[in-house]
């Protein structure tokens, strides 16, 4: 039987999936001797508007906060993420090197753009099958858009080269070159540089620091060598036109080139572990509204939706206990997606109390809007009550 499946057939609540991957991280460090810091962004809510997924400065001091007091000597990053921030990625890799004498990745999903030049600070890197890294691109913000540094020069220079061979541009692209200022220009690169030296300097002082001995010809690594190895992975990771996308999968086939990776299949034991984090974590995900998860040791923050960040997830207004000292009875208030009618729900902390049927909620846990018929999923708010209420709910 597959992991998802195996966890499938369990049937776990949210609260049961924390404590699921607090169980994994300790076998994991039974295997290994070392403790394993997860973070996560769920790339599939990347899509609802106002939700940054992105890698940030605001989780740079999650981070931080959560292990500027811890004792050991040596960590391990479980990281996923679709990218974002040159610099908050600066951040973090100059905390953890500070810290620990030893920081290594764990890569089972996508740790593109940022999250790749993040990992490329590691001491070692670690990678399933499954695992992927993609171009050292850095993501700018032009006008209202985000878009790829790379990209976005390239475009650049194409029209530079179109006007001079003919002497003129198509009238659109004439309207969007006389928008761009010198000053846009000059980030894009800045931007490109910036990613570009982060990564040499990182892989020459932390990747490469073991490297004395060439595997081949058993020639002694000097200082040289290893900055011009570097200047080869730096240059090839930002050279979108021969990697020919910027959401490129780099796997373990496609980096062992240039970089020594060690593959996590070849040890079926931690292999078992980290498959089964990356599920629980997907699982999380799915059945809840958080779209980042920061997860060490017991400590665990998570970032989650609001009513004023999606409008496409109804989440529960405040709680309305009929007892101050005790919650029976939980009142959800939530609108309609599609109409914007507003519902009131009713769910219970004992199974037993006995209430009327509402004949809008199925057996599947779907609130059918009585006005235009959405049907509106309540596991993920009721995900979420009983992870704070560490108990379980009941919908009448």
């Amino acid at each position: 039987m597959s992991i998802l499946n195996d966890y499938l057939n369990k049937r776990l609540s949210v609260t049961d999936l924390h404590n699921e991957l607090n169980q994994l991280l300790k076998r994991y460090k039974s295997i290994t001797g070392r403790d394993l810091y997860i973070y996560a962004a769920d790339i599939v809510k990347g899509g609802n508007p106002n939700v940054n997924i992105s890698l940030s400065q605001e989780d740079f001091y999650i981070i931080q906060d959560m292990l500027r007091e811890d004792d050991e000597k040596i960590i391990d990053i479980y990281l996923e993420t679709p990218g974002g921030s040159g610099e908050s990625a600066e951040e973090i890799a100059r905390f953890l090197h500070n810290k620990y004498n030893e920081v290594n990745f764990v890569i089972a999903a996508e740790a593109k753009s940022a999250g790749t030049i993040l990992t490329l600070s590691g001491d070692n890197i670690f990678m399933t099958d499954t695992g992927s890294l993609g171009p050292i691109d850095a993501q700018i913000k032009i006008g209202r858009s985000i878009v790829s540094a790379y990209d976005y020069k390239i475009w650049i220079d194409e029209k530079r080269d179109e006007a001079q061979k003919y002497n003129r541009l198509n009238p659109l692209d004439a309207i969007i070159v006389s928008q761009i200022s010198p000053g846009e220009i000059k980030k894009v690169i800045n931007a490109l540089e910036f990613a570009k030296d982060l990564v040499k300097d990182w892989l020459v002082k932390y990747k490469f620091k073991n490297w004395t001995i060439t595997e081949s010809s058993k020639t002694k690594v000097t200082k040289k060598m290893k900055l011009q190895r570097a200047e080869e992975v730096a240059t090839a990771l930002t050279n979108q036109t021969k990697l020919r996308s910027h959401g490129r999968s780099l796997k373990i086939s496609d980096l062992s080139k240039w970089l020594k990776i060690e593959r996590i299949d070849d040890n079926k034991d931690l292999a078992n572990v980290i498959y089964s984090i990356k599920t629980v974590i997907r699982l999380i995900f799915d059945q809840s509204s958080t779209y980042k998860l920061f997860f060490y040791k017991d400590n665990r923050i998570m970032r989650t939706f609001t009513t004023s960040s999606s409008q496409s997830l109804p989440l529960p207004i405040p709680l309305v206990p009929p007892k101050p000292q005790k919650i029976d009875e939980i009142e959800i208030g939530l609108n309609c997606p599609k109409c914007g009618k507003a519902h009131k729900v009713k769910a219970f902390t004992d199974k037993k109390i006995k209430q009327p049927k509402n004949p809008l909620i199925t057996k599947d846990e779907k609130l059918v809007c009585d006005n235009c018929g959405f049907e509106i999923d309540l596991k993920p708010i009721k995900n979420d009550i009983e992870l704070k209420l560490k108990k379980k709910i009941y919908f009448n």
